[in-house]
């Protein structure tokens, strides 16, 4: 199976912008709506009719929600791309807006339908665009086998042993192995 060369660094960084604004808009409503929950239960409690569910428990759910958000919505979107290899883009992703939203979140729990600072979610795209040019490296394609002699041809000299190989320890020698 052939591997598909990778993309040029331009074309994939113009792929990522729009993406990551997409996942960190989803990650935002998802972060700012679920809060707005959580301050639809401390006022209705202070009503004494409870909704069912704790302040605490809206809170919770919005940084678990936003945080599982994020990197589904950049992988999903590199992957309709045609991009591949994203799992840097998405741990550094990931932290960036764990980052954005621990230093922000303040500014958004007490009102409703708060909006994180707006430099920090600038920063954030930026960020997450720019970390999709950090690629893992691929592995080595295994070498090709070399093709067998043909019959009646003379035998060819043996291959020598690559730069690569190791030789054999004689404390990894048993009564089995073949002698080298």
């Amino acid at each position: 199976m052939a591997h598909r060369p990778h993309t040029p660094a331009l074309p994939r960084l113009a792929k990522a912008v729009p993406v990551s604004l997409l996942a960190v808009g989803a990650a935002h409503v998802i972060l700012s709506d679920t809060l707005g929950l959580g301050l639809v239960a401390e006022a209705s409690s202070a009503l004494g009719s409870p909704t069912g569910y704790s302040s605490d428990q809206a809170f919770t759910t919005a940084l678990m929600n936003t945080v599982l958000v994020l990197p589904i919505v950049l992988w999903v979107g590199m992957r309709v791309t045609g991009e591949r290899r994203t799992g840097p883009m998405l741990l550094i992703g990931t932290a960036t807006w764990l980052v954005v939203v621990w230093r922000g979140v303040d500014t958004i729990t007490d009102t409703l339908g708060g909006i994180l600072p707006l430099d920090s979610l600038a920063l954030a795209v930026a960020v997450i665009a720019l970390s999709s040019l950090v690629r893992r490296r691929s592995p080595a394609p295994a070498p090709a086998p070399s093709p067998a002699p043909a019959s009646g041809a003379a035998p060819s000299a043996p291959a020598a042993p690559s730069a690569s190989s190791a030789p054999i320890r004689p404390e990894n020698v048993s009564e089995t192995t073949p002698a080298s």
